[in-house]
């Protein structure tokens, strides 16, 4: 008993057991640090794909092709030539991946340009990867600009939403459980343009 007296009253090995107990809290407080840094960047880089989307979208091809052509001047509408498009013409309408559809009944047609769409996908990976295409919604609505019959594109120029949804963030401290945050929607809207183009700035 006399030999291990000198070892239970042996303190040379404290500071080590207490820096034990404490390094996986300093640990996961400096993982968690980095990870409301990474979170952040996260959703600037969403903010800054869905602003380049909508740029793209405004400035490119109209994703809801069957718009581009249609004319209200002649179409079921029958608006007088040169006249605004009224909202109850053109009450809006919404592409995701695989399709086009009206807000409302309407009576153009919701044909969709899957290349556009595609390209529209591609440019927003440019700024954040890993977009997938059914995390991309567009809106076209109604603006007031734009007149029936014109010319020289599409009679309405709608205002164009883009919208970023269910994207995922995974943090550092949750990698080993497999676990993820949710990322905020985002969406950022331009007037239309031209609708006819293949590239924007």
């Amino acid at each position: 008993m006399k030999a291990l007296r000198p070892l239970l009253c042996d303190e040379r090995g404290g500071p080590a057991a207490e820096f034990a107990l404490i390094l996986p809290l300093i640990l996961l407080f400096l993982l968690g640090i980095i990870d409301v840094g990474r979170y952040a960047w996260e959703i600037n880089r969403a903010e800054k794909a869905t602003q380049t989307g909508a740029r793209w979208a405004a400035a490119t091809d109209m994703i809801a092709s069957g718009l581009y052509d249609y004319s209200f001047a002649t179409g079921a509408e029958l608006i007088p030539a040169g006249t605004p498009v009224p909202e109850t013409a053109f009450p809006g309408i919404s592409c995701t991946s695989t399709s086009c559809t009206c807000a409302a009944a309407c009576n153009f047609p919701t044909a969709m340009d899957n290349g556009a769409f595609t390209n529209l996908v591609d440019r927003m990976n440019d700024i954040m990867p890993g977009i997938a295409a059914g995390n991309v919604v567009v809106d076209y609505r109604y603006s007031g600009l734009g007149f029936a019959g014109d010319p020289n594109g599409p009679d309405v120029a709608p205002i164009i939403s883009v919208r970023l949804q269910n994207m995922q963030f995974v943090p550092i401290t949750l990698i080993l459980f497999g676990g993820s945050i949710a990322l905020p929607d985002f969406s950022y809207s331009l007037t239309m343009e031209d609708g006819d183009g293949d590239w924007s700035n």
